[in-house]
């Protein structure tokens, strides 16, 4: 069970940081593609069972969803600053990344 969450996790973290990179090499060329990804993503998202994450883990991915419907919606739209955007796109990647190792 915990394995199959850990996965669903990297793959979001992954995701971020491809739409992270795209936006940050070309936002307005690659927006469609990004757009994409970021559904993706939101799909993967509701798809993570709160309840069974551990506690060490929990207060991370709910800082992360608050923070990702900004950053998503923002995306969606135009971000003020892609390159801001897509920054806090890949640090939340890393985070996610690197935090998943508590599940």
């Amino acid at each position: 069970m915990h394995t199959n969450t850990r996965i669903k996790i990297l793959d979001i973290a992954m995701n971020l940081n491809r739409v992270g990179n795209w936006a940050a090499d070309d936002y307005f060329g690659k927006k469609d593609r990004i757009v994409t990804f970021l559904k993706s993503t939101s799909s993967y998202i509701q798809n993570i069972d709160k309840n069974s994450l551990p506690t060490s883990f929990a207060d991370t991915f709910n800082n992360f969803i608050k923070e990702y419907r900004i950053l998503e919606k923002e995306g969606i739209k135009k971000p003020a600053n892609p390159i801001f955007w897509a920054e806090d796109m890949m640090t939340w990647g890393n985070i996610l990344t690197h935090r998943s190792k508590l599940i």
